[in-house]
């Protein structure tokens, strides 16, 4: 069997830097094993397969370890491959996936994604968040994630996480964030439970991220970093119940997957 994939790097101006996701297109769905096997083997945070549909694409994203429910960057990677390699001409993409139907739609340079709004609530502080950060935030809320808040984008930037911790929380994982010095807010992302000990750039996070900035800074579009090694930047917009996501993204790497089924 031989299937056609790609690695785009999301939420990116240029090669390796944002997230970088393997996308592969199929015909027909392959069985789940198999495709939990090829994202392990790609050892990316993750893989993005697609089906083609009457109205649009069925899409799912995998882990090294998991299937998840949401993934932003490798949406915005399969939206890319789809216009730019194979060459869609409707100006907008539907994906049908596990959080509803996600559209994409380009704006000029860029892609922009419209994904649910995933807005936190205040909790209490877990022991193994605190001791998972090595740090005590302003303040911590929870959604799918936990989300930490700080005061300065250099505490988030100094952050060393103790994966093994993070790891015992009931939640994905675990977002930190401050206001930023050049853009609105600052963000990084740790999700060793799933295989991701930080993740570069997490478009899924911001569906959390946009609610709360938004309703902290009394403004409804905003401008966003992901401070991680490789970094990205993002455009969010709060539209009522549902967040808009904006990046670019390039290819870096087409290769084919050649295997015995």
């Amino acid at each position: 069997m031989k299937l056609k994939q790609y690695q785009v790097d999301a939420f990116a101006s240029r090669a390796f830097e944002g997230n970088p996701a393997a996308v592969c297109p199929l015909h027909d769905w392959l069985d789940d094993a198999l495709l939990q096997a090829i994202a392990e083997e790609n050892n990316l945070s993750e893989t993005a397969f697609f089906v083609a549909t009457g109205e649009g694409f069925a899409l799912r994203w995998f882990t090294p370890v998991a299937e998840v429910d949401l993934c932003g960057h490798a949406t915005l990677a399969s939206a890319h491959v789809i216009f730019e390699i194979m060459g869609h001409a409707k100006p907008v993409i539907t994906f049908a996936t596990r959080s509803g139907d996600l559209r994409v739609q380009r704006q000029g340079s860029l892609l922009e994604m419209d994904f649910p709004s995933t807005p936190a609530a205040p909790c209490a502080i877990p022991a193994a968040l605190l001791a998972g950060l090595g740090r005590q935030p302003l303040e911590v809320l929870a959604a799918d994630d936990y989300l930490a808040i700080f005061a300065s984008e250099a505490e988030i930037r100094t952050i060393m996480p103790d994966p093994g911790c993070l790891s015992q929380l009931d939640r994905r994982g675990v977002i930190v964030s401050a206001p930023g010095i050049e853009v609105d807010f600052v963000s990084r992302f740790f999700a060793p439970k799933y295989g991701i000990p930080e993740d570069p750039v997490t478009g899924s996070a911001h569906c959390v991220l946009t609610p709360y900035w938004a309703g902290r800074l009394g403004r409804n579009t905003l401008s966003a970093r992901q401070v991680s090694k490789r970094g990205g930047n993002l455009g969010c917009s709060l539209q009522g119940d549902r967040v808009l996501l904006s990046g670019s993204a390039i290819t870096v790497m087409e290769t084919e997957i050649c295997f015995s089924p």
